[in-house]
Order: C-alpha cells, then structure tokens, then sequence
C-alpha cells in the first residue's frame, strides 16, 4: 500500500467513532493501544469477519439458511377475451398465473480460518507478480544500457582508426613529396601516430567523422552539442587531441556540414530542428548574411499619397512615416494624403530616394496604343440620329425604315432609351439612333448628336415646332453635325407644311426652298411617302461628308447605353467607329474594363465582330459603364486594368472635391433660409443607364425652397437587398422604372414600411414624385376676406352693450366667421360677432348694399366710421 491506515482514518471511513472500533478490534481479538496504530489489510478483513459473525449470519438455524438458498418469482398476466357475437356477445376475464422457484447450489460455509488463509495466499501471489515485473524491468534497463554502450565503443573504435589511416596516408604522401630530407623520420611510432590529427590548414584539428550507427537507442543518454563547443564523452584522458579537436573557431560552411552530418538518420528531431534553424539563421553556406550598409530605394511618388501608401513603398511602419512627419511639423494621420513636396522631404529625410511618376502613366501608354491604329481608310456607314418632340413620329419613321414594329413595343408609345439599329437599304448600310423626345431625355439627345454624322429632326406637319424641337436644333448645332429635316404626319387633314418651314426660320434653319441649305423632306411615317427621298438625302448628305475609318485593328468607339442583365450580367451597347472589334478583345470602357465574351446586333443574334458604324452589345465588362464613355480595345488586360483603375481614383478624388465644394456652397445657401425647408429621400433603379440620368435630373429639377427632392442613391438594375436596407435608413420612397425587387429586398420593404413604386412610363413618375412632394408640403392655413360692413352708427343695448349700425359694402357678412375690427385701415381688435341682426331678427349672413345690426363679442369700444372685416380660414394643399 502506498498510504498506511490508521485507526482514526479507518473510524472516519466506515463513520463509525474511534472508541467503539477500538472495542470491536478488542472483541475480535485485536489490541491496540491508540487510535494511531497502522491497520493492516489483515486485520481489517478479520475485523470484517468478526462483524458478520456478531450480527447473525454464522448462527442461524438451519431452515432460515436452506430458506436464504431459495427465491420463489410470482408472475400473474390478465387479459379480455370476447365469446360469441351479436346480441350474446360477453367478454371473460382470463387471468394467467405463473411461479418460478430458484435453488442456489449448496456449497458448504466457509470458516474463519479458509477465508484468512485465501486472503494470504492472493497477498503472496501479488507479491510475486511485482517482484516478477520488477526484475523483468531490470533486466530490460540492463540490457539496453549494454547495447548502447557496444553501439558508443564500436563508433569511437571506427573513428579512431579511419583518423590513424588517414594519418598515414598523409604521412606517406608527404614523405614522397620531400624525401631528401634526412632528418624526417621513416616511421611513426604507435604513439606518435595517435597524437596528432589531420588540421584545416590554419593550426586548428580537424574534427574526426564518425561512423552512422545502425541502431541508436533513444532513451540512452546523449551527448549535448551547444554551439561549435561541444563536450565529448567515453574518450580516455590521455586523448586530449582528439576529444577538443576541430571543436573551436569552425568556418560557417564546415559548421554546417558538420551540423549536418553528426547526426545521419538516426538522429533525434530537437537537434535536427535546430540545425533548420541555424541554417536559416545564416549558418549554412548559402544562409542570408545581415546588410552591413542601409537600403537606399528608388520611391516612386504621384502628385499625392497616402502615409500608408508612403509606409509600404519605403517597407517601414506606418508609425514611423507618421512620426518623421510629425517632426518636420506636418500633422498627418495614417490615412490622410500628402502633397508630392511633402512626401519628397520625409522620403528624403529617412535615407531613400524620390522618383516623380507621371499620374496619366497609363492614359499615355493608352493613348500610345491607340495611336498605332493604322492603316487605309475606306468608306463607312453614316451614323444618323432621329430627334425631336415627342410623339411625333421618330419611332414610327425608323419601324417603317427597318420593317419591324419597335413602337409598339415600347411602354406608353414612348421611345425612353437610345435605340441602335442598322439596316441594310437599297442605298448601303445606315446606322440609325433613336433618341427619345421626351424632356426629361436632354442628355440622350445630347449624347446622341454627339455620336452621330447626321442629325435628322422629325417634326409635325400638324404641331408645328415645339420645345424639344428647338432643343435638338440646338444639340445638332453645338455638336456641329449637318440637319435634315423629315416633315412627318403630311397625310393628317391639318398637315401645314409650309407652318413648320416658316417656325424653323426663327431657329435659323433655313430649308433650301427659301434659299438656305437644310433639306427638309415631306414625307408621312405611316404610309411611307417621302421615306425614299428621306433615305435619298442621307446618302447624299454622307457622300458629302466622305465620311472614312479603319476597318482593321484594334477598335475604338463609344458607349450608347449600358444596362445590367440579371442572367448576362453587365451589358453596354457600343458603336465602334475606328478598327474592328472582336470577340476575346481586352478593352478599358471608362472606369470599367473587361474581355469581350460575347457580340450581339439589335436583333439578339450573336456576331464574332463588328466594323465601324455598326452598333453591338457588348458582355463581359467588370461593371456597367457609364454611357457616353469611350471604349478602346487594348493588347492586354494588366493595361486595361491599370487604366480603369487610374480612372476610377481620379473621379473618386473629383467627387470628394465636388462634394466638399458642393457642402459649402450648401451651407452658404442655407445662411439667408430658414430651417423650413423639407427634403423627400428617393432610390431610384432603373433598366438602363440613360434612364437612370434622365430620372435624376428630371426629379431634381422638381425641387424648389420649399422641398428639395433628394436621391441618395441610383443604379441600373433590380432592386436589391442593399437598396432597401439604404432607404428603410434614409426613410426614402424606392422608384422602380421598369425593374423588380427581389424576394430580399420584398421582405425588407414590407418589415419596414418602405414606399415602393414601380413605372414604365416616365410622366408617371414625375406625377407620382409631385403627389408624394405634396403630401410631405402638407397643407396652407389661407385667410380670405368674405365681406366689409361700414359702421355707420353705434347704438347702446343693455343687452348686448354696443351695437353698430352697418351697411354691408362688399361682399357678404356670416354669423358663424371671425372678424376683425379696422380703424383707419388698421387692425384694434380681432374676435367673433356675438350677434347679426336684420331689423329685429337674427339672421345667419347679410349681403352687399344691406343694412345690419351687429354685436361685437367683447369689444364694446366700435365707433362711427369703422370697418368690421369678416374673414374665412381655408386649408390649402401645397404643390410644387
């Protein structure tokens, strides 16, 4: 046992006190003299028995223990079981008894002295056992210590005589080199030839190479290696040499391979480890050797940069920029930029030195690229773009140019997005844009005169000029672009061509009957007159232009419009003007860029290339451009990415500058106005981008001092999760203009009570966004004034105190309006009439040019000469 027990420890186990266990030790024959004498296993269990015996168990009869040996089980199971059917159907209990009797074999009792003699006899068989294991482990040691021991001696044997050999060796061949030296001796002694020891050449022994063991018993004890000075065991004294030889002063390459070959296979992991390290370290021979003079680095710097930036390019932390800053007194924080002089002065300051880089590095280069678009130019397609006032006629001109049904299809009647198209007539290819004519569509109109080489304005013969007519004359002219003009609807009963020649005279569009140069053609959309001339003036027009490009190379062109496709992704329709582009380009379209996936004509056909003037979608961008972008197609993506890049940092740096100019300007308007003015949040997604700027300035156009129509954000898209999330926030009505929300964004919307609105017909939304401006203007309080009565007399009651006489000059007085009382036009007293009387009798309003009574309700001070004004409240609905 490893812990004796004494008696007190035992008394506290089995919860018995000390004194009585001392008498029941006595009983049993057992005399202890304290309660902290040893108990042994021994006399525990006598005690044990001793207990058994005193309570019972040894002395019962002979019934009670033949009794003891048998266990009698009673089992009883009742079920229903039914008999018979019908009307003599009865149910009989059935109850099932079963009994099971279990006899214990006989075997005899066993005495006091068995079982003290069994419990000896297991006490010497552990003891054996122990002794046994003991001796078996002895031996084990034994034998392993001997084993390592022959494995050590037999190493220590080896080296010892591969060093004696080696020295023998050399000795021979250092004889032979010089044999006339007389004085050498011929032979070695035993002594002599153990002594020494091979040495590197600079004084120093070389350390002996021990031979691998076969087997190295790891729980042997080791020899530890610290460093190059190492301790080395079972060498005899006398053998000095041997045992510090090559130990000191060891070159980095010899360390190394000693480091690694003083231990072969058998070697432990720790000292393996540790040789890693060391050779990482710079141990080894090709290890990393620490730089004995400072890194000087060429940093490149734009016009700006960030600390951070700065930190990387000069490998530092970004605290230690900040803290060279701070001691030339530039207080910066990690995140704030700096000017090129600043970061040239603390570069400097810090010991590396500055390279200034061109911020258009790679518009350069891309410019460069593009430049090398070269080569013969033939004959292109025009591009002409349709323009004019709404619904008069462009889609239907196009639809019967191409033979296809467009207007139908659009939402309202309305064109609300450029279409691109090119058709194939009897006179060459054509590219036609279609711009809407709608007001709010001023920047498509823009974009497209723009991107075209004929401008061909559709009006009316019916409606005259009208003011996007005026506005598109206006785009052709500042775009520089020739003008047709296509005089439409000439087969309606009040066609007025000559109306529309003489209105365009005030626009400075002179028709060439009145001794100008614009052709204007007569023609009608819906039955086709005239088209053919129309198609007969765009040819001339454009061999008058001897418009030409390059039909090979890398292409160049400009976005039309750009959209986001749920299935497809970002899509832009393109209309390449120089070279030919083609399915795998790499292209930069603004702050986007990307590799041309695939090529799709208006039709939905897919294509493998696209010359100049023609129109195509375009798949594959990173993003949705912005419409108006120039796209060029570049060698490789590292450009195109670069370029996009650069971009996108130039207008992100530009809007912060516009905003914080903008919150300014925000800010010095708001001095000289109160804090009335209201403000409606809006999100507005639309199915393209032109929409979506149209929008825009459409509604913000909406704003005046007394509300200001605010878009917190804009997309191309569906609405998603996030633009939910942004007006729950900002409180704003979400506007749909021809896309969906998703079941995300649903959700958030209902949880939130968003106002969510879906259109496909801009004058919708504009009347939709003046209903919800008004509801937030709320209503005005207006007073109108009803009727004058002129106080011609005051006449004196005990019951209503002073009465004026009045005649009734304008308008008409009410009992149940406010008043007011003017003496010389102006305001003494502002009440209600107690009392309106004509002759003797009450009445509810007395008319112009009529005589009253009438009772100021607490104001008795009315004098001849005064005015009684009577007024009425009205709630008027503000509009915008």
């Amino acid at each position: 046992m490893s812990q004796q027990t004494t008696i007190r420890k035992l008394a506290e186990l089995v919860n018995t006190p000390v004194e009585k266990l001392l008498e029941q030790l006595a009983e049993a024959g057992m005399k202890f003299s304290g309660p902290d004498q040893v108990v042994t296993s021994i006399e525990k269990v006598k005690l044990l028995g001793f207990l058994k015996r005193s309570h019972g168990k040894a002395d019962k009869p002979a019934e009670t223990d033949e009794a003891a040996k048998k266990i009698t089980l009673n089992r009883s199971r009742k079920q229903e079981i039914t008999v018979g059917g019908g009307k003599n159907r009865t149910t009989v209990d059935v109850v099932v008894r079963k009994k099971v009797t279990l006899v214990k074999p006989n075997d005899g009792p066993m005495s006091p002295s068995d079982e003290r003699a069994d419990i000896l006899r297991k006490l010497e068989e552990s003891k054996q056992r122990n002794l046994a294991e003991q001796e078996k482990l002895a031996a084990d040691d034994k034998r392993r210590a001997d084993a390592a021991a022959a494995v050590r001696q037999a190493a220590e044997d080896a080296a010892r005589a591969k060093a004696e050999e080696e020295l023998k060796l050399k000795l021979a061949d250092a004889s032979a080199v010089a044999p006339s030296v007389g004085d050498a001796p011929t032979a070695a002694t035993p002594a002599a030839v153990r002594k020494p020891a091979p040495t590197h050449g600079h004084g120093h022994p070389k350390p002996p190479a021990p031979a691998t063991p076969a087997r190295v018993d790891h729980n042997a004890p080791r020899n530890k290696t610290r460093g190059s000075h190492a301790m080395v065991a079972g060498v005899e004294d006398d053998d000095a040499a041997n045992r510090f030889a090559g130990q000191l002063h060891l070159s980095p390459s010899d360390r190394a391979r000693r480091t690694t070959n003083s231990r072969g296979k058998g070697g432990n992991r720790p000292q393996q480890r540790r040789s890693n390290e060391q050779a990482r370290s710079g141990g080894g021979q090709h290890g990393f050797s620490r730089p004995t003079a400072p890194i000087v680095r060429d940093v490149a710097i734009g016009d700006t940069v960030t600390v951070a930036d700065l930190a990387q390019k000069l490998a530092l932390k970004g605290g230690d920029v900040v803290k060279a800053l701070f001691k030339m007194g530039v207080m910066a924080t990690i995140n704030q930029s700096i000017d090129f002089d600043t970061a040239a002065l603390v570069t400097e300051e810090l010991g590396h030195t500055v390279v200034r880089t061109n911020a258009n590095a790679a518009e350069d280069a891309l410019i460069a690229h593009a430049e090398e678009v070269q080569g013969e130019k033939v004959a292109r397609p025009p591009v002409v773009t349709i323009m004019g006032h709404v619904d008069h006629g462009k889609t239907s001109l196009l639809d019967y140019i191409r033979r296809t049904k467009v207007a139908s299809g659009e939402a309202g009647g309305i064109t609300q997005h450029i279409g691109a198209y090119h058709v194939e007539t009897a006179r060459g290819v054509i590219s036609f844009l279609d711009t809407p004519g709608h007001s709010a569509f001023t920047s498509m109109r823009a974009r497209g005169a723009k991107l075209t080489d004929i401008v061909v304005l559709v009006v009316a013969a019916d409606d005259g000029v009208m003011p996007q007519t005026r506005e598109a004359v206006q785009h052709a002219k500042a775009a520089g672009v020739p003008l047709i003009v296509a005089i439409n609807k000439i087969d309606k009963s009040g066609a007025d061509p000559l109306r529309v020649k003489n209105e365009l005279l005030a626009e400075e569009v002179v028709a060439e009957d009145f001794g100008g140069d614009t052709q204007m053609v007569e023609l009608s959309a819906k039955t086709g007159d005239g088209v053919d001339d129309l198609l007969d003036a765009i040819s001339l027009q454009a061999e008058v232009l001897e418009l030409r490009a390059v039909p090979v190379g890398r292409a160049i062109g400009t976005v039309i419009e750009s959209s986001l496709d749920k299935g497809r992704g970002p899509v832009a329709t393109v209309l390449v003007q120089q070279g030919q582009l083609k399915k795998g380009d790499y292209l930069v379209c603004g702050v986007q860029y990307g590799r041309v996936r695939a090529l799709f004509d208006e039709t939905g056909k897919q294509v493998e290339e696209a010359g100049p003037s023609i129109p195509v979608q375009v798949l594959g961008l990173s993003g949705v451009p912005d419409a108006g972008d120039d796209f060029v197609v570049v060698e490789d993506e590292r450009l195109a990415k670069d370029v996009a890049q650069q971009r996108d940092a130039k207008r992100r740096e530009s809007r912060l500058v516009a905003a914080a100019g903008n919150r300014m300007e925000d800010i010095m308007a708001q001095m000289g106005k109160g804090e009335g003015q209201l403000s409606l949040n809006l999100v507005i997604k639309a199915d393209v981008q032109g929409s979506v700027e149209a929008l825009r300035q459409a509604l913000v156009a909406l704003s005046n001092d007394q509300i200001r129509i605010n878009v917190i954000s804009s997309g191309v898209g569906g609405i998603t999760e996030s633009d939910a999330n942004a007006a729950a926030t900002a409180k704003a009505t979400v506007i749909g203009f021809n896309v969906r929300a998703d079941a995300s964004a649903r959700r958030i919307i209902e949880g939130n009570g968003v106002d969510l609105r879906y259109f496909s017909i801009i004058y919708d939304v504009i009347d939709q966004v003046k209903q919800v401006a008004s509801g937030i203007l709320g209503v005005e309080i207006r007073e109108e004034i009803i009727g004058i009565a002129e106080v011609r007399d005051v006449f004196r009651s005990s019951k209503f105190g002073a009465v004026a006489g009045c005649m009734v000059v304008e308008g008409v007085v009410k009992r149940s309006k406010p008043i007011r009382v003017l003496r010389d036009n102006a305001v003494v007293f502002e009440g209600e009439l107690e009392s309106l009387r004509r002759f003797k009798e009450n009445v509810d309003e007395v008319r112009n040019g009529t005589e009253c009574g009438i009772g100021v309700k607490a104001y008795n001070d009315v004098k001849p000469g005064d005015q009684i004004e009577c007024f009425e409240r009205i709630e008027v609905q503000r509009t915008l």
